[in-house]
């Protein structure tokens, strides 16, 4: 094999690990939930709050600003939240399903502390 070859077939196999890796990266969509520091909850894609989503695998960023708080994401196969008390980030690898999901914080979901969004298969 000569030296040119060589080298072609080594980049031609660097780019394909490349774009294997980035179609796994881009195939995880992201979303951010953010709770606190006031009373305020949401969850977004983006810049853009979430009102519908398809069926997937999601990568949901959380930000939980206020010890007073929490961020609970109730649905479909679904429970997950971060304590009372907690403050900072953490990341959930979640797999939504068709179907309504909440999210709320608990202490304060009786007085508006709440969303929710639907996925769609």
């Amino acid at each position: 094999m000569t030296t040119g070859r060589f080298i072609l077939i080594s980049v031609l196999a660097a780019a394909a690990a490349l774009l294997v890796s980035a179609s796994a990266f881009a195939a995880t969509p992201k979303l951010t939930g953010e709770v606190g520091p006031g009373f305020s909850i949401e969850v977004k894609q983006g810049s853009k709050d979430v009102k519908t989503l398809k069926a997937g695998t999601y990568t949901i960023k959380i930000e939980d600003k206020a010890s007073i708080h929490n961020f609970h994401l109730i649905g479909p196969g679904v429970n997950k939240s971060t304590t009372v008390g907690f403050t900072g980030e953490t990341t959930w690898k979640v797999k939504l399903k068709k179907g309504t999901y909440t999210y709320q914080c608990d202490p304060h979901a009786a007085a508006g502390m709440k969303g929710k969004f639907k996925v769609t298969g």
